[in-house]
Order: structure tokens, then sequence, then C-alpha cells
């Protein structure tokens, strides 16, 4: 596959967002994996990250917002040999979606998540987000946010997540690196992307990130889950980028039996099954 394969698009977002960071690199990493795009499915919510799967030429499924998850697991448990990337905002998926991202980490369902976190809402316009910083001034939040804020890489590594990681959109590199390791991984895999929002979020910008961010020591044991945890609530003058946490704790398919079988997709309905459930309600 070649990267113009998958498209050129005009988009939506404002010139300078790091959103356009997260596509390259997501465009990268499909062409260094060569996915079968036709057995690759990218699954988004809403809001201006949700838009991505719209610029690119993929099978992609846009559904409702903060349910990106929901849809990405049904895809996966439907059609086991596919490739399922969603890719959507910290609101998105921290905020409407948590409670979805807390138990597809239980169940270690066999997704890729690409989060891209700007610390606000973008696409209503500038409200705080959870992972939005003490102190950060919006419209709605005039005085400043005083919740703190969630930490979203300390969740995964406590729910025991098979693989977390961090990065950032103003390095397509490590970016593209981090998202090749992800969909290869097998089980829940997260990565948290670092990404500016140049209208609404005035005090995350690229320049404030690469004054901290900080790659991971090549001595770092990615397996040691105290070690993990510190480091995914590491946030202020230093921020750890890299893999953060990784588990080899059999995925949601493998433990439950469905790869050993065909696709529910392939098996094609059963009346004679059909019949007796409905035997059940009468």
């Amino acid at each position: 596959m070649r990267p113009e394969d998958l498209g050129n698009f005009q988009t939506a977002w404002c010139p300078g967002c790091g959103n356009f960071g997260i596509l390259d690199a997501l465009k990268d990493a499909l062409v260094m994996l060569d996915l079968d795009m036709h057995k690759t499915v990218l699954v988004s919510g809403i809001g201006q990250a949700a838009k991505e799967p719209q610029y690119l030429n993929c099978n992609f499924f846009n559904g409702l917002h903060g349910r990106a998850i929901p849809a990405a697991t049904g895809i996966k448990m439907a059609n086991k040999d596919l490739h399922v990337i969603v890719t959507s905002g910290d609101g998105d998926i921290y905020g409407e979606g948590g409670n979805h991202f807390i138990h597809a980490i239980r169940r270690n369902i066999d997704i890729t998540v690409i989060v891209h976190d700007n610390q606000v809402y973008g696409l209503t316009k500038g409200q705080a987000s959870p992972t939005s910083d003490i102190g950060f001034t919006t419209k709605v939040q005039p005085r400043g946010v005083i919740n703190e804020p969630l930490h979203p890489l300390a969740m995964a590594v406590a729910l025991g997540a098979g693989f977390v990681a961090r990065s950032f959109s103003g390095d397509k590199q490590h970016l593209s690196s981090m998202i090749q390791q992800a969909v290869q991984f097998k089980g829940f895999s997260l990565v948290d992307v670092l990404q500016p929002c140049v209208t609404f979020n005035k005090r995350n910008n690229f320049s404030w990130y690469k004054q901290r961010i900080e790659p991971l020591p090549q001595d770092y044991d990615v397996h040691n889950k105290v070690w993990a945890f510190e480091k995914a609530l590491q946030w202020g003058d230093k921020i750890p980028v890299g893999v953060i946490y990784r588990d080899g704790r059999s995925s949601y398919e493998d433990a439950c039996g469905l790869m050993g079988e065909a696709s529910i997709l392939s098996q094609g309905p059963n009346p004679a099954r059909l019949k007796d459930l409905l035997k059940e309600f009468f």
C-alpha cells in the first residue's frame, strides 16, 4: 500500500491543528504495517478528532458521542479477522464514553484506541474536558477548572490494559511507531496522543509540550506495573512518552474461544436456533 492510496481530503480542521499530525502518523503507520484496508475498520464518535476516518480511503463507522468503543466491540465480535481502530477525542472517549472505556479494558477486547487528547472540547467551542488542567479557563469555566483532571493512562494501567502508550502529535515518527505497536498488540491497546488545539486551548500548545515531553529511559521495564503507574501519573515539568505498560494476558476473544471458530459474520443465520430462542418468550 502507498500513502496516496489512503487519499488526500479537504478537512474541516483549523490551520495548525494537532489533528493533522495524528492523521499523517496514522497514514504512515497503516502503510508501514501494510494492512489490507478491506480488513481494517476505523471507528469514531463525535467531535473534531472523530472526523479523522472521513479523511481516509477506508471502511469506517462514525457513531454517537461517546459510543465509539461499543460499536468497535460489536464490529470485532462479528468479524474477528478485522483490524479495528478507534480514533476519537478525549471528551468522546474519556468523558461521554468513559464507562465504555473502563469495561473494554476489563474485557481486553482486541481493538486499538487512539485518543486525540487536546484537553478541551473543540467541536462545541472550548469547554473544559475530563483531562483539562486545574486553573484552565474557558467561557464555561471563567474562573478556571477546579476539578482534578482524569488520568486515563493511570486508569488503564490500574485496570490491566494490555498496551498503554503516550505520544505527541508533533512527533510523527514516534507517534507512528506507537500506533504500529498498538495495532500489532493482541488485546486492548491505548495510545493517548498529546494534541494541541490552536483555537480553544492557548495554554497546552506545541511549545508547551515540546518543553516537557521526555522519552522513557532505555532501562524502563514496560512490564513493571508499579513503574507504569508512577509514569502514568507524572504530569507537569516532565511528561513521559513511549510505551508505559505492556501485559500479556489473554484477549477477550481468546478467553471465550472466538478465535478458534469461524467469524460470526461467516456463519450466517440459523433459523432453527432462532425458533428455539423465540420459544423462550411464549
